[in-house]
């Protein structure tokens, strides 16, 4: 282990200086641009990430946010439908997009030389998307058809719905990010238009360049294509709803007969990682590997699967990358014969005797060294390191929070984890729903 811990030491240090390698600017018009210089290949990602989701929406047109970006595919008034994607492949890349409740973010993966077309075309969908009724209504359908394959015919998806909305009564990560699908089947042109002229703009955007370029250059071309798109000076200040203080446990019994093995989950309020401080989320993220990472040594497997069968599946997860609240959750899914209640308690009996108990040295050091091993290795991705600085920034945190993360995660400890536990796990700030296919499992 001591031998081991010296090698990741040592390339921590040699990561430590790629990191560095990260170059920030600022164009008139308020967009960012971030450049990850990473010659190692002749490959080149483009991310333009905007700083709005579907929790930004408007109340009543949840799925806005996700029908937009389906339909920045559409025409320009250089490109017709499709022929976006059509050129990227030509050139011999790819490209994607997605929806969060944080962002929404469009990407090319392509061969270095071709990023000036990639920003020629990004930056014109930018300002000059050509939409009509009919646009909407074909992708509209779309999105209706990915949520039901993915949503409708899922008890599981259905229940976490259902679980999130209990969660969050006041805030929009309450919502779907597909969103419901009454107020999807209504989003018009108008809808969508309205969000993107208000929210598409450079002042509400970051550039994220990763790979085999030169920041000089980055900062020509953006200056040449995104820099002489005007600012929206009637984008407005991102204040979401927050959650009001949670004075009682929520419970929730979803029956569905679909379901084919009864379990329960818990999902409880936590920190997010902010600007500056980020000591608690990485405290959270030892907190759920001791209870719940690998069923052979964590808290819950080692009491639930192995000392007493009471369960076949147990696992406790976090994700501080959130722009507000994040969640911690457990699920145990309990061994046959073996009744909710029963599962429940002794679930709870595990995590009252970690409050009360200590952390093992041994474990505490493993995950440490898991957890430096981790991040040496997500700087081999480029594109994942692309996605981890433009989710950062679209969420608040600077590019400094982010260069700090792995040093934050290295100096928890113990009594960082027994405090941030002590003050997560409060039932009056949770969620605990039962999964059964019947009533009569529900005991």
């Amino acid at each position: 282990m001591t031998r081991l811990l010296a090698v990741l030491a040592t390339m921590m240090s040699a990561v430590a200086a790629q990191a560095e390698d990260v170059t920030t600017y600022r164009l008139d018009n308020g967009m960012e641009v971030v450049v990850i210089e990473d010659n190692r290949a002749p490959v080149v990602v483009q991310m333009l990430w905007y700083k709005v989701g579907s929790a930004d929406e408007p109340a009543g047109k949840s799925g806005v946010a996700h029908v937009l970006e389906h339909l920045l595919f559409k025409a320009t008034d250089v490109l017709e439908s499709g022929e976006f994607s059509a050129i990227v492949a030509a050139n011999g890349g790819s490209d994607n997009a997605f929806t969060s409740y944080d962002y929404t973010a469009y990407f090319q993966r392509v061969a270095s030389d071709r990023l000036e077309l990639m920003m020629q075309m990004e930056s014109n969908r930018m300002n000059n998307l050509r939409l009509t009724q009919e646009d909407v209504v074909t992708e509209r359908q779309v999105v209706l058809e990915e949520r039901n394959q993915r949503t409708e015919n899922s008890p599981d998806a259905l229940a976490r719905e259902q679980f999130r909305a209990a969660l969050f009564q006041n805030s929009r990560y309450g919502v779907p990010v597909i969103g419901w699908k009454q107020e999807v089947e209504q989003i018009d042109l108008e809808d969508t238009l309205d969000f993107y002229d208000l929210y598409y703009s450079p002042n509400n955007a970051i550039l994220v360049v990763a790979g085999d370029v030169q920041p000089d250059d980055v900062l020509a071309l953006a200056e040449k294509y995104y820099g002489v798109i005007p600012a929206e000076d009637q984008l407005p200040v991102r204040e979401r709803p927050q959650e009001p203080p949670q004075r009682a446990e929520r419970r929730i019994t979803y029956v569905d007969e679909r379901v084919s093995q009864p379990y329960l989950v818990r999902s409880y309020l936590a920190p997010e990682r902010d600007p500056g401080a980020q000591s608690e989320a990485a405290a959270l993220v030892y907190l759920a590997e001791l209870l719940g990472g690998s069923s052979f040594t964590s808290a819950l497997g080692q009491a639930l699967q192995f000392d007493t069968q009471t369960a076949i599946y147990t696992n406790a997860s976090y994700s501080g990358s959130w722009l507000d609240d994040a969640i911690f959750s457990f699920a145990v899914v309990p061994s046959e014969g073996v009744a909710l209640s029963n599962a429940e308690a002794a679930m709870d009996t595990v995590i009252s005797d970690f409050l009360e108990s200590e952390i093992d040295p041994e474990r505490m050091e493993s995950i440490r060294t898991q957890l430096r091993a981790s991040e040496i290795y997500a700087l081999d991705n480029v594109q994942g390191l692309a996605q981890r600085y433009g989710a950062a920034l679209s969420q608040s945190l600077t590019v400094q929070d982010v260069k700090a993360w792995p040093d934050v995660l290295q100096a928890v400890t113990e009594d960082d984890i027994k405090a941030v536990a002590a003050k997560v796990f409060n039932r009056d700030q949770a969620v605990t729903g039962w999964i059964v296919s019947s009533q009569e499992e529900a005991r």
